[in-house]
């Protein structure tokens, strides 16, 4: 292989890293139910946070409070696997590279 295409995979090689570190760095939440639930995840879908207000507590309904926490948690990865996949998108062209997001 030539200099320039190494040089060019090593470049390539530290921007990845570098929105890696980024996208761990980045906070996403999602909610439910007007607020009452909030999840919070980073940009590698780990789940940060979860908030339940006091007032999501008061009907005693589990099954209610348990769907909002799932919703909650749904949007907020969304949120994340799509912003990772832009962030990544660009880097790599397009390329499906597994394992970068």
């Amino acid at each position: 292989m030539n200099r320039s295409f190494m040089r060019q995979a090593q470049e390539l090689q530290a921007k990845l890293a570098k929105a890696q570190q980024e996208l761990a760095e980045a906070i996403i939440e999602g909610s439910a139910g007007g607020g009452a639930v909030k999840v919070t995840v980073n940009g590698q879908q780990q789940i940060q946070s979860v908030k339940i207000s006091p007032e999501a507590l008061e009907s005693g309904d589990v099954e209610m409070l348990e769907d909002l926490v799932l919703a909650a948690v749904s949007e907020a990865v969304t949120k994340s696997q799509e912003m990772a996949a832009k962030r990544m998108g660009k880097l790599t062209g397009g390329l499906n590279i597994p394992g970068l997001t």
